[in-house]
């Protein structure tokens, strides 16, 4: 069994336990299967998209996490019923699902419209939200968010620090996850490192806590 069929039984899985969720997860394949935004590779949608958001186009394409590993970071992240999740670059929302799963609220944040009107309605049914924006741009109202995903594998140093300014906005005692590498900033100090398996292999996982005015401590380099 490959990579791709081990994560879809671990997604199968840990689903199996809430039906509605596994309902919305084969609905979100088969549309990904069907139709997919980000198939032809070069649509001019695309191409308009990448030059408002001044990303690359290998900055959308790097896999995605799988529910069973977002469900197993969420956990070491402390996110309970109760919790409110952010996922900046949601993709098709398997993390949004995993969030659900805890019982936490869900807001995920994509940049393609044509992908979120794909993958908005299977998620609406679990009580997730996945909302059209670009996280550098947009005020992404984060006050209220307890915990902050982003899977940041392939975004390029100027995106990043982009997004690192937005999360100033978060009140301390956020809990922010960064895939691939920490957030190398004042204000966010490492709570903890992680493997996790992702679409692509195994990854480094960063857990961060938002530091009040005052508070911040060195940056989060490792």
């Amino acid at each position: 069994m490959g990579l791709e069929g081990v994560n879809r039984l671990g997604d199968f899985l840990v689903l199996a336990w809430r039906p509605r969720l596994l309902l919305a997860w084969l609905r979100l394949w088969l549309r990904e299967v069907l139709v997919s935004p980000y198939r032809p590779r070069r649509s001019f949608e695309l191409i308009r998209v990448l030059r408002a958001s001044h990303q690359d186009f290998h900055e959308l394409m790097y896999g995605e996490t799988p529910v069973h590993t977002a469900l197993s970071l969420f956990r070491k992240a402390g996110l309970t019923k109760g919790s409110r999740l952010v996922d900046l670059g949601a993709g098709r929302g398997r993390a949004l699902l995993a969030a659900r799963w805890l019982g936490a609220e869900a807001l995920g944040l994509e940049l393609l419209e044509q992908h979120v009107a794909l993958a908005s309605g299977p998620l609406a049914r679990t009580g997730a939200v996945l909302r059209q924006a670009d996280a550098t741009q947009t005020d992404l109202s984060l006050g209220d968010a307890t915990h902050v995903f982003i899977n940041w594998t392939a975004f390029a140093p100027d995106t990043r620090a982009r997004l690192v300014t937005r999360l100033l906005a978060c009140r301390p005692g956020t809990r922010i996850l960064t895939v691939t590498r920490p957030v190398e900033a004042k204000g966010f100090t490492v709570l903890s490192h992680h493997r996790a398996l992702f679409t692509w292999g195994l990854e480094s996982v960063w857990i961060h806590e938002v530091q009040g005015a005052g508070t911040a401590g060195p940056g989060a380099a490792l």
